[in-house]
């Protein structure tokens, strides 16, 4: 599943080429994922004439912001991509929603799983989405600090990697950057939340900030689905350091990483410098 860095990646890969555009035709191939309105042709009505303003980003939530007060969240979920594609190009299989926009290019929905959802609501309404109003503060917002952490991490007693999943922590981790950040701070995926010692919230903090950074800068971790809005593939997976690295030696200490599930998600470390 796409993560906070390669969401953001698509966000950058997309925001000059599409704001300003005026949305001019929808094409829906498959209806569901539309799941807000319910009526497709309702969806179609409000949104073709609508002008792009920008594309933003919240947690792995894409928000195209347009005018009238209107925003449509696309989730990509597990295997969802967004892009940028001259109209004259063949719409490929698993092609399930086109925007035309005015520029004779497509902002077109792929997905292979069908996973992936599509809202359009009002700026106000954004919260009606359960994921969205769960939402922890955004990794490298100034509302992320230290004290919040530490604060937020008192009410908890879970294992800490399922509370870095929780997402109303901080927004945007998932398997991968949970993996390497527990790993970039020492500390083991399963340690429960209320052994951590202050020292360790300490490094986990700057662990979450420096990984999510280098994610970013690297145009996030491509293994299998996950492109930018133009179809390029991420660097980030030739700097990990735990994730999908099971029984190759740890590049900090020398022992051998494992895998384990823990609270239902495979989970990659290295026994010899987590504790």
């Amino acid at each position: 599943m796409p993560e906070l860095p390669e969401v953001e990646t698509i966000r950058r890969s997309l925001e000059e080429k599409i704001s300003g555009l005026t949305i001019i035709g929808v094409d829906v191939y498959l209806e569901k994922v539309v799941k807000e309105p319910a009526n497709i042709d309702s969806f179609k009505e409000q949104v073709i004439g609508k002008k792009i303003e920008r594309l933003d980003r919240r947690g792995k939530y894409l928000l195209l912001c347009l005018s009238d007060g209107y925003v449509i969240v696309i989730h990509l979920r597990m295997t969802g991509r967004l892009l940028y594609v001259a109209q004259y190009e063949d719409v490929t299989k698993h092609t399930h929603l086109i925007f035309q926009v005015s520029n004779n290019y497509h902002l077109r929905f792929v997905d292979i799983r069908q996973f992936g959802t599509i809202y359009l609501l009002k700026e106000d309404e954004l919260e009606t989405i359960k994921g969205l109003a769960v939402l922890g503060p955004e990794p490298l917002s100034e509302n992320f600090t230290v004290e919040f952490l530490k604060e937020r991490l008192n009410k908890k007693t879970k294992k800490i990697k399922q509370v870095l999943l929780d997402q109303d922590v901080v927004a945007g981790l998932g398997n991968i950057y949970a993996d390497e950040v527990l790993f970039e701070s020492r500390i083991l995926p399963d340690r429960r939340v209320n052994t951590l010692t202050e020292d360790e919230i300490y490094r986990l903090y700057h662990s979450i900030v420096k990984i999510i950074k280098e994610a970013i800068c690297h145009r996030g971790t491509s293994f299998r689905d996950y492109v930018d809005g133009e179809g390029e593939k991420g660097d980030h997976q030739n700097y990990l350091k735990v994730y999908q690295r099971t029984d190759q030696t740890c590049n900090r200490c020398q022992c051998h990483i494992k895998k384990e599930k823990i609270a239902g998600r495979s989970s990659h470390f290295c026994p010899g410098c987590q504790n």
